[in-house]
């Protein structure tokens, strides 16, 4: 059996394959991929008018004129009168090379005049105290590392948190929670949370802190679960830290924000809401 093959067709396919290749190498060279596209056309085509080029590279017209004009500001392309219309050619291509060591030279001189300043700049960088850190966590096990960080001090400290303990609860194996528990009780970490009002909700001290000290049982005020239907923990704790925990099942995402300002600003935002939420 025999195939046939359309050497025309062939050749046409070949030849636009040539184009796409370099479209591409020009693009790398330094000029847009739709300047590539109307150059490479105005090079494979021996020039042309706008309107031709357009329908070749099926870009914009408006747009073929804005590039033409920034190919001729680059010296890479001429604009000729022929059936009085604009016809456009290209210039030698050794000016595409020159357009390419001359980026090349500029990218020199930019490092350079970074690099002259770049004290300056870190200097700058050094003296801002206060700027925010924060760290990003996704899935179970990043998340879990958010717990770890709440245990991280060896110093005893005043843990404030707006809780959802059901979805909470769902989340952290009650064995974890109960050895997160007894961490917090070794380093001396007491609490004060504010959780919703639900049955699930007010049974979490008694199946978590069965065996830990009366000091460490947490001191709790509940508002009503329609104000407080948000699946998430936000932390408050050691000296400068607020963590936010999202209880999405599709989705466990948290951050941890290391930051004077914004924890005291949490931490008065809390005081606040415990005094609004009353015994």
């Amino acid at each position: 059996m025999s195939v046939y093959i359309d050497n025309n067709l062939y050749q046409c396919y070949a030849f636009s394959m040539e184009k796409e290749r370099l479209i591409k190498t020009i693009h790398k060279a330094g000029l847009s991929e739709k300047a590539a596209a109307v150059y490479v056309t105005l090079l494979t085509e021996d020039g042309a008018f706008p309107s031709h080029i357009a329908k070749q590279t099926k870009i914009k017209r408006s747009t073929v004129y804005d590039i033409l004009l920034e190919l001729s500001i680059k010296g890479l392309v001429s604009e000729l009168k022929k059936r009085n219309k604009s016809f456009y050619v290209v210039e030698n291509p050794k000016r595409l090379i020159r357009l390419g060591e001359k980026k090349i030279i500029n990218a020199k001189e930019d490092q350079q005049i970074l690099q002259d300043i770049f004290p300056e700049i870190e200097g700058l960088y050094s003296g801002v105290t206060n700027r925010p850190k924060v760290s990003y966590f996704e899935g179970v096990e990043g998340v879990m590392s958010i717990y770890g960080d709440h245990l991280a001090t060896k110093t005893k400290y005043e843990m404030l948190g707006f809780v959802n303990v059901a979805e909470l609860m769902e989340f952290l194996p009650l064995k974890d929670y109960r050895e997160y528990v007894k961490a917090k009780e070794k380093i001396g970490i007491t609490t004060r949370g504010i959780i919703p009002d639900t049955k699930e909700d007010r049974s979490y001290e008694k199946t978590v802190y069965l065996t830990a000290k009366k000091k460490i049982i947490p001191t709790v005020r509940y508002i009503p679960k329609a104000d407080f239907n948000w699946k998430a923990d936000l932390t408050i704790y050691d000296k400068n830290k607020v963590s936010v925990v999202t209880f999405d099942k599709e989705r466990i995402t948290g951050i941890i924000i290391e930051n004077e300002t914004i924890y005291g600003m949490m931490k008065m935002i809390f005081e606040l809401a415990w005094k609004g939420a009353g015994k």
